[in-house]
């Protein structure tokens, strides 16, 4: 009766208009920026546009899910317990079988597949995580129900059928005690040997994957300089437009920094980035890449087509030939190489900056990249991207 009179309460209703366009708009601003602070905003605004039900479902699913159903499949699991029933199983081959397998054969296989690929790599082959996460979730692989069961079922019949089932059962049980045991006993260990355990000592990839190119790339300050600067920006990006005077900025007051764009057009939010980044490559062809560079970036609100020809003119290009360098889409491979290495360097967002090759997380203030320059500097550009 509770859930019928809950089911009566709950409204259900498609998802409204001005709902949707509120959550597009905080999902667009997480796309241009991802931070913690605007994908909880973003989430939150996608679970306000669904309706009491559809949340309320989702809020019951874990409940549902991992108590509810396995309590109604142990129930019909057609286990009939007794003390004779137990103490044969006990010893019956069938029923420690699958309890060894399950319990000790995942976890063992599982770990040990993976030192042994490591070793015949010589280490060039490493998981991401330690060695105590990588038990851990091998003891967890060790949990077995239903495909087991039915297995189980068309494999035997009759008591060892029975024999079977708890065996399953029972290393369902096993393996998540000694999962659990696994995972506590490293919650015991210091906080640095702790990390170790978990995340081992893999670095993560967080470096340039393409090296800075002297003869392909943007680049303004001195070729020889000790810090190269790599930005990965959108011309339709407000969050690099903010970017643009502190990166100016800080060409005028390093005179040791050498600065790299590199394309990275947002299309899935920003319908004019892809042609605005083709359109600084048709400058380029024409020697101005960084004057349309800057004009684009002060005129982000306008930046269709025909704006587009009015900076080539502004500039005093060849107008004709700018246009039918659009047209043709002249660009558009060398826009698709730069998206192409910021994939390749787990970038996502824009404006996202590297610093001789490192990434430079956090904000993109004045002060925070002249400290990170400086740091980068003081390094000796041991690291320096090109």
């Amino acid at each position: 009766m509770l859930g019928l009179a809950v089911g009566l309460l709950t409204s259900a209703y498609a998802p409204k208009r001005g709902d949707l366009e509120r959550a597009t708009d905080l999902f667009r601003l997480f796309r241009e920026q991802p931070t913690p602070e605007l994908a909880e905003s973003a989430r939150a605004g996608l679970a306000e546009s669904l309706s009491p039900n559809e949340r309320l479902q989702r809020a019951y699913h874990p409940c549902t899910s991992y108590v509810i159903v396995p309590l109604f499949a142990l129930a019909n699991a057609g286990i009939e317990i007794s003390s004779e029933f137990l103490a044969r199983a006990a010893t019956s081959p069938i029923t420690l079988g699958i309890v060894s397998g399950y319990v000790l054969g995942k976890p063992i296989g599982i770990v040990g597949t993976t030192w042994l690929v490591r070793r015949l790599t010589r280490g060039r082959l490493r998981i991401p995580v330690g060695w105590a996460a990588l038990a851990g979730t091998g003891a967890i692989a060790g949990i077995g129900f239903t495909v087991s069961l039915l297995i189980a079922s068309l494999a035997f019949s009759g008591l060892e059928l029975q024999e079977a089932k708890l065996g399953i059962l029972s290393s369902a049980l096993l393996a998540s005690l000694l999962a659990w045991m696994i995972f506590g006993l490293t919650t015991r260990l210091s906080p640095p040997r702790r990390t170790r355990a978990l995340l081992g000592t893999a670095e993560t990839l967080i470096d340039l994957a393409v090296p800075v190119e002297d003869n392909r790339d943007h680049i303004r300050g001195p070729a020889d300089a000790k810090v190269t600067l790599v930005e990965y920006g959108d011309f339709e990006c407000p969050y690099c437009g903010q970017a643009e005077p502190v990166v100016r900025t800080l060409l005028h007051n390093m005179g040791d920094l050498r600065y790299v764009w590199r394309h990275l057009p947002l299309t899935d939010v920003h319908s004019n980035a892809a042609l605005s980044a083709e359109a600084a490559e048709a400058a380029d062809r024409q020697g101005a890449f960084w004057p349309m560079h800057e004009l684009l970036l002060q005129h982000q609100q306008e930046l269709r087509p025909v704006h587009l020809v009015r900076y080539a003119a502004d500039l005093g290009l060849d107008v004709d030939r700018f246009r039918e360098d659009l047209r043709r889409h002249v660009g558009a491979a060398r826009v698709a190489e730069d998206v192409d290495s910021a994939a390749s360097s787990g970038v996502a967002g824009t404006p996202t900056f590297f610093i001789n090759g490192h990434r430079q997380y956090g904000p993109y203030d004045i002060a925070t990249l002249t400290a990170a320059v400086k740091h980068g500097k003081g390094s000796g550009g041991a690291r320096r991207a090109g």
